[in-house]
């Protein structure tokens, strides 16, 4: 059966440590693997703006011997309406994967039920677990271990990076705490689900409305931006809301001496984050937006291994 990476927890426990494992390999030997030579074509279809998904796809792609096809969905009859189920029966025929920045989890859902070929969730509202899987690895390398680590996510509770902290932390037998105020909690499913995981892992799952008590001993410390693609508009209430969730000097100073910031960018600095906190000594958020290259190109490699 084709496995498609949809959401965190597509993933098992052992699974994910494969990935991780095997981003670490690449990056170590960044063009030693070519699964894609002949070339094969990946399709990686936006639905909103980007600029590392793009990047690092395009890039990754082309390195693993491949050919990537970027396809911009309002310049295709896929913007213009056509059923998500044609347009990947088409597709399928031709490429050897996909992956799609897009709005509802639904859609990406839509297309794996469907698709012969390994179909990847780039982003949706819901989640967002490249960037988890490249996050994961970056705090692995910080700290030799991801096991055992808190890992606290200030900011918008119910974002899907939140939702994908929650998971893939979980997955990794992390302790994810999110910090957020009462209207931008998580989803209680995602929550839920995360929970049954660490319980198998030895990790947890926990909310606060308290930022810097879910700071202390932390020894990762990620945040995203307030209001994104699709909320505009709400900005000056979200402000209002978030602003004691902004990552700043104070919360750093409770967290872990070795601890690591993570922003999964782009960053507004003296919003969600400060730009002392952000250009600080602590940040590994331009380790992290490299590592989406390294965690792609596994996550592709991984699942086409078991396409064949």
């Amino acid at each position: 059966m084709t496995r498609h990476f949809l959401r965190d927890d597509d993933l098992s426990p052992a699974e994910q440590a494969e990935v991780l494992d095997l981003a670490d390999r690449m990056k170590a030997d960044r063009f030693g693997y070519r699964p894609l030579a002949g070339p094969q074509t990946v399709a990686v279809l936006f639905d909103k703006p980007s600029t590392r998904t793009r990047i690092s796809f395009a890039v990754g792609i082309a390195e693993l011997g491949g050919q990537p096809l970027v396809i911009d969905a309002q310049s295709s009859q896929l913007g213009r309406g056509e059923p998500v189920a044609d347009t990947a029966r088409v597709l399928d025929r031709q490429v050897a994967a996909i992956a799609w920045r897009t709005f509802g989890q639904d859609r990406v859902e839509e297309m794996a039920a469907v698709s012969r070929v390994p179909v990847i969730n780039a982003l949706t509202d819901r989640f967002h677990p490249c960037q988890v899987l490249a996050d994961l690895q970056t705090a692995r390398a910080a700290h030799g271990r991801l096991a055992g680590l808190v890992l606290t996510f200030l900011g918008d509770g119910s974002s899907n990076m939140a939702h994908s902290y929650l998971l893939g932390g979980a997955t990794a037998g992390m302790h994810v705490r999110i910090a957020a105020p009462g209207e931008y909690q998580p989803d209680p499913a995602v929550l839920g689900g995360a929970a049954a995981i660490a319980a198998v892992t030895g990790g947890s799952v926990g909310v606060t409305s308290d930022a810097k008590a879910a700071c202390v001993d932390a020894g990762v410390l990620a945040t995203d931006v307030w209001t994104s693609m699709g909320q505009e508009g709400q900005e000056a209430e979200r402000i209002a809301a978030l602003r004691p969730y902004q990552l700043d000097e104070d919360k750093l100073a409770v967290s872990r001496p070795d601890s690591v910031v993570l922003h999964c960018l782009p960053a507004h600095r003296g919003e969600e984050i400060t730009a002392g906190v952000i250009d600080g000594p602590h940040s590994a958020v331009w380790d992290e937006a490299e590592n989406r290259l390294h965690a792609q190109k596994a996550l592709l490699a991984w699942l086409l291994e078991r396409a064949r």
